[in-house]
């Protein structure tokens, strides 16, 4: 008969994608953790071991051969009577590979369950699986719905995955995911869980990862609630956090009161997304540090304040790209806004690179032409001094540069943003920042720099391009 108690550990995550051994080493230390917890179960988010999202990775045959090869082991180590462990892999099966979820326990692979409602990117991938039962941990009958399969779309093919989990059983519905980040998309998440419970009438637990992979950002926020609707647990937004959740069988039901962390919403979250995904695209892509060109308008000011609260003033230089076009006041306020952040930074005049460039032409340029050659030099030199040193090139345009193109370097971390945002952005700065963030406390953008309009036209006297 199963106890009345049930512990299950989160693992609210940031994986790599294609990092086999390093995902599953996080799968070690969590469980590890869960052990000393004296959980009966870990739960990991979606495609965990091969780093969600795989793309096409997963459809390499050396890729799927290591995840499986990453479960098994782990499944042997499954044998210590510690708590089981349900992890995502990609996993080939009688000819498709699946999206699915592994159970591993008592020394053995105990069952495997394949995501059904797949997003147009998954059936590229993946075959879609059969709705199935649920799964059983020690003597807990235990749901698997994975990411979307708690979404139902009338105007779709998705299947009720949790109403056929609570009719062959169910008493508890786990969900791993693998769900990025969007302004006000946790609504949309609590309103898909809170119509499964309702029409199941169990207890949801959504667990998802952490951590920038590609243009995309996770942000973790896991949660559960329980068959009244009441919040058993909410984790933090961007973090790592692992923890193990007491359930307790009642006469409705488990239940469970774990600790409600609140939710940073708003610009706040998209400041911390920004944070996140630049960290971890230099940290997941080998580079040493970034290079920015520093403008002394707003957009350079607001991507350097990023920069340094991602990855630490000394990982960050600042280059002030002089030529024609800027003034030197807007020269000084580059420098000083360096020094503020704690951040390295030199000046590096193009002038003589502009006019080699025009001596080569067979006439002069308008004067809009021009502005777009001293940009693109902008851009050459400042690519090649970040190749010189293995750094990642920043750019710091936002969605009006863009359309100028007005933005250059490996990663735009204001590519999405308005100019109005980016104005809201820095004054939320002045007097905030996410509680990992490495950057120095308090007033880090000149005000007058907020209060001036920002400018990303070809027109401005001062701009330079990052």
């Amino acid at each position: 008969m199963a106890a009345d108690v049930f512990r299950i550990t989160l693992a609210q995550l940031n994986p790599t994608a294609g990092d086999i051994s390093g995902n599953t080493a996080k799968v070690r230390e969590a469980r590890a953790k869960a052990l000393a917890d004296g959980a009966d179960l870990l739960v990991l988010p979606e495609l965990f071991i091969a780093g969600y999202p795989p793309r096409d990775l997963v459809r390499d045959p050396a890729v799927e051969s290591a995840c499986r090869a990453a479960i098994e082991a782990l499944a042997r180590e499954s044998a210590d009577g510690g708590p089981a462990v349900l992890v995502g892999t990609p996993w080939f099966e009688d000819g498709r590979l699946y999206n699915a979820c592994a159970l591993l326990d008592s020394g053995r692979i105990a069952a495997l369950r394949f995501k059904t409602n797949l997003p147009d990117e998954g059936t590229r991938l993946f075959a879609r699986g059969p709705a199935a039962g649920p799964v059983s941990v020690r003597g807990v009958r235990i749901g698997v719905a994975i990411g979307e399969d708690i979404r139902i779309d009338e105007s779709s093919e998705y299947e009720n995955v949790v109403e056929t989990l609570a009719e062959t059983g169910a008493e508890l519905i786990v969900v791993p995911a693998g769900e990025p980040y969007i302004r006000g998309g946790g609504d949309r998440r609590l309103s898909a869980a809170v119509a499964r419970i309702t029409e199941s009438e169990l207890p949801l637990v959504w667990l998802n990862q952490t951590g920038g992979q590609g243009n995309e950002v996770f942000d973790g926020a896991s949660f559960a609630l329980n068959a009244d609707l009441s919040m058993a647990v909410q984790l933090p937004a961007f973090v790592d956090h692992v923890t193990t959740l007491a359930w307790s069988r009642g006469d409705d039901g488990w239940a469970c009161r774990g600790p409600v962390a609140t939710l940073i919403e708003g610009d706040e979250a998209d400041y911390a997304a920004r944070v996140v995904s630049l960290r971890d695209h230099v940290g997941k892509n080998g580079f040493t540090g970034v290079v920015i060109g520093l403008t002394g308008r707003i957009e350079s000011a607001l991507a350097l304040a990023m920069a340094a609260d991602a990855l630490g003033p000394d990982r960050v230089r600042g280059v002030v790209l002089s030529g024609p076009d800027m003034s030197q006041p807007a020269q000084d306020a580059a420098e000083a806004l360096a020094r503020q952040l704690g951040v390295s930074s030199e000046v590096l005049p193009i002038a003589a690179a502009v006019e080699d460039f025009e001596r080569i032409l067979p006439g002069p340029l308008a004067s809009g032409a021009r502005h777009d050659l001293v940009a693109r030099v902008r851009g050459t030199l400042l690519l090649a001094l970040a190749s010189l040193s293995g750094a990642l090139a920043v750019a710091v345009g936002d969605t009006s540069d863009q359309l100028v193109g007005d933005a250059t370097g490996g990663f735009t971390p204001l590519e999405d943003v308005t100019a109005a945002q980016v104005i809201r952005l820095a004054a939320l700065r002045n007097r905030w920042k996410p509680a990992d963030a490495l950057g120095p406390s308090g007033g880090v953008i000149p005000p007058d720099l907020i209060a001036r309009p920002s400018s990303g036209s070809r027109a401005s006297s001062d701009a330079i391009e990052g």
